[in-house]
């Protein structure tokens, strides 16, 4: 496979396993384009640019791009663009250049869950399996014909974290057995169902706040959809912000107690709209991260999370 000249932009666990799948299969990355880390996030993956430094790749962390990398592309002359959770749009002008075209890596079954965090919606919303879909590169975000699929499950205790550990396999499985296909011209070409498709936005820090009147298995995927290393689901407690890391939820009474009312302090336990909640590992802010029977003890029971 040595033959192959390959542009590719990635970041996160997934543009690692992937850029190391395709060194292990001797291919030429002319170029890496990747992304600065963010001091505002935990990071938990290996570094990209690392792995391309030491590999004698030269590595490029533009803030956008332009005409400048579209003229260092234009030059180099890649036969194939591998897109691998890089975090921008990569503009339609430089997927023309490529011969053998511009293929993204997607982290869920495509047309579900196209655009952002499509881990973690996959979570938040009770999903039992998603996966890793390799498909061409058009100028509309995760729309362009797909090459391969790779299912993966979603456990009931699994967190977004889990999963993506799970989805970064899949991504490396499906460069793997299509690498020669992509070298060869002949990669696939499975149009998407648009009637299946869905689309999700980006998610922030601020949508993590519990709506205690969803039911506790709502709730609960909330909170594993976000918790470590994303920024977490939080609730209010007398006006200071309560991070709450592990949950599970449990039925109880439906005999009109309020939701956000704490049920019992050991184990904590706090009502739902239907059903709740009892909250394993929590964190006031700037404070340590205490199991959830320690930090009952402060409440009382009848008291209100917000």
């Amino acid at each position: 496979m040595t033959d192959l000249r390959t542009a590719v932009f990635a970041y996160s666990e997934v543009g690692y396993v992937c850029l190391e799948e395709l060194l292990r299969r001797g291919v030429t990355v002319v170029a890496l384009f990747t992304c600065e880390d963010d001091p505002g996030e935990e990071i938990w993956f290996p570094s990209v640019a690392k792995l391309g430094r030491e590999a004698g790749i030269p590595v490029h962390t533009p803030a956008s791009l332009g005409d400048a990398e579209y003229e260092l592309l234009l030059s180099l002359r890649p036969d194939v663009i591998f897109s691998f959770y890089y975090r921008s749009m990569i503009p339609e002008r430089f997927l023309q250049i490529p011969p053998l075209g511009a293929f993204n890596m997607h982290g869920s079954l495509l047309p579900k869950y196209r655009g952002r965090a499509c881990i973690n919606w996959a979570v938040l919303r009770g999903e039992r399996e998603t996966g890793a879909t390799l498909h061409r590169m058009v100028r509309r975000a995760d729309a362009g014909d797909m090459v391969d699929r790779e299912r993966v499950p979603i456990l009931f205790e699994d967190t977004a974290f889990d999963v993506g550990k799970k989805v970064a396999g899949a991504a490396r499985l499906l460069i793997a057995r299509n690498l020669d296909a992509i070298a060869a011209g002949t990669a696939p070409r499975i149009p998407q169902n648009e009637a299946e498709a869905t689309l999700f936005g980006r998610r922030t820090p601020a949508d993590g706040k519990i709506d205690w009147s969803g039911s506790a298995p709502e709730i609960y995927n909330l909170v594993r959809a976000v918790t470590h290393p994303f920024p977490g689901a939080f609730a209010f407690r007398e006006g200071r912000k309560l991070f709450i890391w592990e949950a599970l939820p449990e039925e109880c009474l439906d005999d009109g107690t309020p939701p956000g009312t704490v049920l019992s302090r050991s184990p904590l336990r706090v009502k739902a709209g239907t059903g709740c909640l009892r909250i394993l590992r929590a964190q006031f802010d700037g404070e340590p991260e205490q199991d959830g029977g320690s930090l009952g003890e402060t409440f009382g029971e009848g008291s209100l999370l917000e």
